[in-house]
């Protein structure tokens, strides 16, 4: 494991952690959400989630709606259309910072490339940081069926991302983290628009320039089996321009 902003501008008082919710952005994942909300649920029971819906036409929302716990524990976030993964993250925040009193919130793929376990040890680590980041980078390389093309591109993403950012993580673009609340309610979220790699990095980024304490966990990512994988040409591109935006902008 490694702490980042060892120079925060203060030690992080211990967060005593009494509820939590796993956020999880979800177009046509009817064969994977049925199966992984249960998995969240039973890790902890201070863990809920919530699904943030962009109309999957798969049914993916009845699967939700269905469930034992739905409207306790597991709730649903509607959108009438696809709007990409970085406005259901900002729309999910904010919509629980509005209505709901939850301490930390988390990001989550629906797919199963992040396992469930791995929620035990962001619980622990949210206690006393700001933000944990699941890394796939911190000690060697533990990622699993992807092929090298994608492993390339992925690393070659977050070393040119630390290079022009100047940001000391090992794992800029990954997508399992968790945030404390008043994380969250420092950053300026009307104002983050960038999607895949660039929502990832660009979060990141407000949260180290504004000095919070990060810390990185390692994890295993497993490449989803099904489904349909997100990533597109466009994604990368708006990557490799956002973090010449994010240093030449004036952040905070």
């Amino acid at each position: 494991m490694r702490d980042l902003n060892q120079k925060a501008d203060a030690a992080v008082p211990p967060l005593n952690l009494s509820r939590a919710i796993v956020v999880v952005p979800t177009y046509n994942e009817a064969d994977n959400i049925g199966r992984l909300v249960p998995r969240i649920l039973e890790r902890d029971e201070r863990l809920s989630v919530l699904v943030v819906d962009d109309s999957s036409p798969d049914g993916t929302a009845a699967i939700v709606k269905a469930m034992p716990e739905f409207g306790d524990r597991v709730l649903i976030l509607e959108r009438p259309l696809k709007q990409g993964l970085g406005a259901a993250y900002i729309a999910a925040f904010q919509w629980i910072l509005a209505n709901t009193d939850f301490q930390a919130i988390f990001e989550m793929d629906a797919d199963f490339s992040h396992d469930p376990v791995a929620l035990d040890e962001f619980l622990v680590q949210i206690e006393t940081h700001d933000v944990v980041l699941g890394s796939r980078y911190l000690h060697g390389i533990t990622v699993v069926n992807w092929p090298l093309r994608r492993l390339v591109l992925s690393v070659g993403a977050n070393r040119y991302a630390g290079l022009v950012t100047g940001m000391p993580l090992k794992d800029s673009t990954g997508g399992f983290k968790c945030f404390r609340r008043s994380t969250l309610e420092r950053l300026p979220l009307d104002r983050i628009k960038s999607d895949g790699y660039s929502f990832q990095i660009e979060m990141n980024y407000h949260c180290w320039r504004r000095r919070m304490r990060i810390k990185e966990i390692p994890i295993m990512f497993v490449d989803r089996q099904v489904g349909v994988s997100k990533m597109s040409k466009r994604i990368i591109i708006e990557a490799m321009w956002m973090v010449w935006a994010l240093r030449l902008r004036r952040i905070p």
